[in-house]
């Protein structure tokens, strides 16, 4: 997919240093979209690849992707009628009981997700439902850590695109489970801060289905010039809504029939 040339090269490079900035200092940054507009999507995802680039020439490895925007109550709060997704990275993953530095992010939000992991390549611009359960090796719990590099949360569709779609880092948990004769839509999730109920939902507040959001980050990562591949970990998108950590705590979720992850954060409530 090439870009429509509606924002000048200029000002993806002044966005993508805006938000590397932000990211270096931990100090968070204006919106992006006094640079790219609100709706010029291809010129955010041209921010996103541009700061790609630059972590993997400082040494991260892409591990997989992340999928937001998924229930239509978010996207009607931006405006539009598409998730969007971004990358992830072997710097931004822990495993089940692991403890997550409070401070490593700006203004954390928690979400509860089922991963895909992949055994197959998904390289079509016409991947089905049926290819994603096929390639699919097996899933995961997972606990997705939001974060913004823009300040206070003020985000509109390119400012999350640009920001790699708000990515802080995720928790997987360590058991595999296989997804045939598996309704995903009817998988329930409850998610807990310190034993208490903060997020409950299921599996059909993600696109009506957490297999038909791979199935659309398929196509639409095909349709910008790649591809998902096998071994590659896929956020399918929260099951019910987003809750912000407002300091160190136990996250758990639980997914019917398919496990639990928790994680713990550490240190000590910013003051940004």
């Amino acid at each position: 997919m090439t870009r429509d040339n509606v924002t000048p090269d200029s000002a993806i490079e002044k966005a993508a240093e805006r938000l590397k900035t932000a990211e270096q200092t931990k100090l968070a940054c204006p919106p992006v979209r006094d640079l790219l507009g609100d709706t010029d999507l291809s010129a955010a995802y041209a921010v996103q690849k541009m700061l790609t680039r630059s972590r993997i020439a400082a040494g991260s490895r892409v591990i997989g992707r992340k999928i937001g925007l998924t229930s239509q109550s978010v996207q009607r709060q931006f405006g539009v009628n598409t998730p969007d997704f971004g990358v992830l990275f072997d710097d931004m993953i822990y495993g089940d009981g692991e403890h997550v530095p409070f401070d490593r992010f700006l203004k954390p939000r928690v979400e509860g997700e089922i991963a895909f992991v992949l055994g197959a390549d998904l390289p079509s611009e016409r991947t089905t439902l049926v290819d994603v359960l096929r390639a699919t090796e097996f899933v995961l719990p997972a606990i997705e850590i939001v974060d913004s590099r823009i300040e206070g949360w003020d985000i509109h569709i390119t400012d999350t695109i640009a920001d790699n779609a708000s990515g802080g880092a995720f928790a997987l948990g360590t058991t595999p489970y296989p997804i045939l004769g598996v309704d995903l839509t009817e998988v329930g999730m409850v998610l807990e801060h310190n034993g208490q109920p903060v997020s409950t939902g299921a599996g059909v507040a993600c696109l009506n289905s957490p297999a038909l959001a791979v199935a659309w980050l398929a196509r639409e990562v095909a349709a910008r010039g790649d591809h998902l591949c096998a071994g590659e970990t896929i956020l399918s998108g929260a099951l019910g809504p987003m809750v912000s950590v407002p300091g160190p705590g136990r996250y758990r979720l639980d997914l019917s029939g398919l496990g639990h992850v928790e994680i713990t954060f550490t240190g000590e409530e910013s003051v940004s």
